[in-house]
């Protein structure tokens, strides 16, 4: 099912009776998810991705746009008569149900001709769990479960429905680390085994970029960029984007353009032909430095940290807007100890910001 959004807004009233200032969670987004792709809406706490996706349930009327599925406008339509499938953060199974009940809850609820027969609705909830890998649970309650297991089974209730449409709003936040990465390869999986366009809400970016096959970036209600997720972390449009996406993050120096040559601190580390002279924000990807002992830039020298198959240099340098300097070489390579270590740079991974708006500067 294809879900487009027209110029999608939702405004809130001031809770502040001294100010009439309106809160705007949602503005003016416009967006085409294809038909059986997973979309990852992505963004920091506040951003309105959680407020987009209850608009697209129907949890939430916007205040202006409009919501289609496939052809059909849903705007008004209701949050049960959408064929939505919702899974929230955190799981909201009924505790006094067995897992096979509360898969079962969405279907025995089903009036007129979607009505099934209790035969029916059992293949159904069946289906679901074996979908995903809990069938052998379902006579335990939800607090017999791991936090993954719960996971599992708020997903197969969302299944359950054969929804035209998943939505699934930040569902790995309340597990570790090790159950995160598989939760979200399992969710990947049954995505693709059913075919149904998915939207994953999630403020961390390795979520988002693993398993989905588009990504929107979202600030303070605003799309900041959409495209696959590979494409948007080479090719950022602004330095939000620049900074958002990326483990470790990008490093950002102050920098300046003098003769088509960008400066760092007094070295000139790289041409940029065509970028008039003025003062820049630098990002540089961690993976954009290149061991050199003849590179123009030089940066004193804190520690190595062995990582396996990579090794991470931290280093300081007078122009540099983080604390540190992270950038990851390759094993291969021998760091010599000493009090400086010095560095050329691999264009491709180098970008520049304007210092006023931010916005990006192609070279």
């Amino acid at each position: 099912m294809k879900v487009v959004l027209q110029n999608l807004t939702k405004i809130f009233p001031s809770r502040n009776k001294k100010s009439n200032a309106e809160v705007v969670a949602v503005n003016d987004f416009t967006f085409t998810i294809p038909d059986g792709k997973l979309i990852g809406l992505l963004g920091p706490s506040g951003c309105g991705k959680s407020t987009t996706l209850y608009m697209i349930s129907g949890l939430q009327k916007p205040s202006g746009g409009q919501i289609f599925f496939g052809d059909d406008d849903v705007t008004a339509l209701s949050a049960e008569n959408r064929g939505v499938g919702l899974v929230f953060q955190n799981y909201a199974l009924y505790p006094h149900m067995t897992v096979k009940q509360n898969i079962l809850f969405p279907l025995q609820n089903l009036r007129g001709a979607d009505k099934l027969t209790k035969n029916e609705m059992l293949e159904r909830a069946y289906n679901a769990a074996k979908l995903v890998q809990i069938d052998e649970l379902m006579d335990r309650k939800p607090s017999e479960l791991s936090g993954g297991q719960q996971q599992r089974v708020a997903i197969a209730r969302a299944l359950v429905k054969m929804p035209k449409v998943l939505l699934l709003d930040e569902p790995l936040s309340n597990l570790d680390a090790r159950l995160r990465l598989q939760t979200r390869e399992e969710i990947r999986r049954i995505q693709k085994e059913t075919g149904i366009t998915t939207i994953f809400v999630t403020h961390d970016q390795e979520e988002a970029m693993s398993i989905s096959d588009m990504i929107v970036v979202m600030k303070l209600g605003v799309v900041q960029q959409t495209g696959k997720p590979q494409e948007v972390y080479d090719d950022p449009t602004n330095l939000f984007v620049a900074k958002f996406l990326g483990t470790p993050p990008i490093n950002v120096f102050s920098g300046r353009v003098e003769g088509e040559k960008l400066y760092i601190g007094d070295a000139a580390v790289l041409d940029v032909k065509g970028v008039e002279d003025q003062e820049v924000t630098v990002g540089i990807r961690p993976e954009g430095f290149v061991l050199d002992e003849n590179g123009p830039l030089k940066c004193k020298l804190n520690s190595v940290e062995i990582m396996g198959r990579d090794v991470s240099i931290v280093s300081t340098h007078e122009a540099s807007q983080n604390p540190v300097i992270r950038s990851i070489i390759n094993a291969d390579n021998k760091v010599e100890s000493a009090e400086t270590v010095s560095y050329s740079l691999k264009p491709h991974k180098v970008f520049l910001f304007s210092k006023q708006d931010e916005n990006r500067i192609r070279f």
